[in-house]
């Protein structure tokens, strides 16, 4: 296997993790009352707070609903999507090499 082919697939499988870890914080929105603090959802969390506070001060929450987290869901499928997609730059590249 080439090095290609594995950057390829590491890049997928980190970006795969990053939209996961994105949903299971839509996910944890629905419950406000659960505690944060327990260590299986620190693990959630502490990855995907530094991006949701920034992206919180662009765009406020819409009705009391954070939708940070559907935002970069979307940002992360895309940018997945056009680096080792079907088309993706990654992609194509490892077809030429």
């Amino acid at each position: 296997m080439s090095a290609v082919l594995i950057t390829t697939w590491l890049i997928s499988l980190a970006l795969g993790l990053w939209v996961c870890l994105f949903i299971f914080r839509i996910i944890l929105s629905w419950y406000p009352q659960v505690d944060r603090d327990r260590p299986a959802l620190r693990w959630i969390i502490v990855p995907t707070e530094p991006f949701l506070i920034p992206t919180r001060k662009v765009i406020p929450p819409l009705g009391g609903l954070d939708i940070t987290p559907v935002v970069w869901v979307g940002i992360v499928s895309l940018l997945r999507e056009l680096l080792v997609g079907q088309q993706g730059l990654l992609t194509l590249w490892s077809r030429v090499h």
